[in-house]
């Protein structure tokens, strides 16, 4: 019972300390010194944006900019990821911040003197190029890190890493891309990363807010394919037939019963949806095969495993009770694992951000069934991802355009409590783990 108090005197003690050791008042000056050039680089960027594994320019952009600060540059790295490595003064943790690059192909809708006009090619279609989820106001944030962290060398004990990711929307069919692919060429290793910090705009949260949840903050992602084979026939004989469409129906039901009779949604929400379905292609032939995609969300690796399975059951055996067959891959082109806050470190943290934003404005919020590939990194390290608001203040956030629509729009006046925020999560990690 002696040995509990102690640590739990020793933990409050470090974290009493942790906040009366930091530089917020200077981070804060000196962000508010950078700011408009941030806000330049992120125009720039919002009007010159560029798919995933296809991000050159920004590259570019990145590397010069961090070069210019003194800081080690390693580019390339999975595809066309940089990664920026300022080495502290002193000795102490090696601290890992992330930035994703890539935008999204989608033809962007804003009366913006920098909206972006850019056309290319996806999948086979020309689409315009739009940073329709604030991936650019995540690069100038960092960015503005790295300018205020080089500048502060001497005072910082410690390694910091910048992470600046491609692909995290996903790679280019036929490609490896994104968080995985960073992890698979080692950007956690040579210095090895203790702790990994991440933010997202937000863009239905008000400017000068955070959010955060700790433990699974973010559900797994998996899409899957199911392919229904039955016996083609003449529209006007369905006896004949085995319609591969009325059985495709009857799965699609059958699959909504995971989450309402299989899941205890007390513990964690799941999410099973049929966005795509293809069949036969005139009004009177019952076609051989149906094609259908899908998105799985879970946030726990239990429930993951269930839902999986009854997939798997459900879309086999009804197939098979019709007399037709399935097939089904799961999962089918992409997966993110749980987006996973530590809680320890959660809670450990939360003063950092308290103090950006004011305790008021820091809020406790449930999880988010969107995925990110931020989750690769909390498989090897303990992170902490939270959310930032970029909507205009008292703006009714059902008037705000969504993330990855044409209308999407985040607030210049964001990237100061994202650059406040992670130089402060910075600082204080430091000071509470102290080598």
């Amino acid at each position: 019972m002696k040995k509990i108090v102690l640590i739990t005197f020793l933990f409050c003690f470090k974290i009493t300390t942790a906040q009366k050791s930091n530089y917020s008042e200077l981070i804060a000056k000196k962000a508010t010194q950078i700011e408009q050039k941030v806000i330049d680089w992120r125009h720039d960027i919002h009007q010159n944006p560029e798919l995933g594994n296809r991000e050159i320019r920004t590259a570019a952009l990145i590397a010069k900019h961090l070069q210019s600060l003194g800081i080690e540059v390693k580019t390339g790295v999975a595809v066309t990821g940089v990664v920026g490595i300022l080495k502290g003064d002193k000795p102490g943790p090696v601290i890992a911040l992330r930035a994703d690059m890539d935008g999204l192909p989608v033809i962007e809708n804003n009366n913006l003197p920098f909206a972006s006009k850019v056309k290319t090619t996806y999948n086979g279609k020309e689409t315009g190029v739009m940073h329709a989820c604030g991936h650019d106001g995540h690069v100038a944030i960092l960015m503005g890190v790295a300018e205020i962290l080089s500048g502060m060398k001497k005072e910082l004990r410690g390694t910091v890493k910048f992470i600046f990711q491609p692909a995290e929307e996903g790679a280019p069919v036929g490609e490896e891309g994104g968080a995985e692919l960073m992890v698979k060429e080692g950007v956690l290793q040579n210095p090895n990363v203790d702790v990994i910090f991440g933010l997202h705009l937000s863009a239905g949260t008000e400017v000068g807010k955070i959010n955060y949840h700790p433990g699974g903050t973010m559900a797994s992602s998996a899409d899957v394919k199911i392919t229904v084979k039955g016996k083609p026939s003449h529209g006007a004989y369905p006896w004949q037939s085995v319609d591969p469409i009325v059985v495709s129906a009857q799965i699609i039901n059958s699959l909504q019963t995971i989450v309402s009779r299989n899941v205890q949604l007390t513990h964690n929400p799941a999410v099973v949806t049929i966005g795509s379905i293809h069949g036969g292609n005139r009004h009177n032939i019952i076609s051989e095969e149906v094609e259908m995609l899908g998105t799985i969300r879970t946030f726990s690796k239990s429930d993951e495993e269930l839902v999986f399975e009854r997939i798997r059951q459900i879309v086999t055996k009804t197939a098979e009770a019709a007399g037709a067959t399935a097939e089904v891959k799961l999962p089918y082109s992409s997966y993110n694992p749980v987006t996973f806050n530590d809680v320890e470190l959660t809670e450990a943290m939360l003063p950092s951000l308290q103090k950006t934003a004011g305790k008021e404005n820091v809020n406790l919020v449930p999880a988010v069934t969107g995925a990110e590939d931020f989750s690769f990194y909390q498989e090897k390290v303990p992170g902490l991802y939270f959310f930032v608001g970029g909507m205009k203040k008292r703006q009714d956030p059902d008037t705000v355009g969504p993330h990855h629509t044409p209308q999407f729009l985040i607030e210049d006046s964001a990237f100061l409590t994202g650059m406040n925020a992670l130089c402060n999560l910075v600082f204080d990690y430091i000071a509470l783990n102290k080598k």
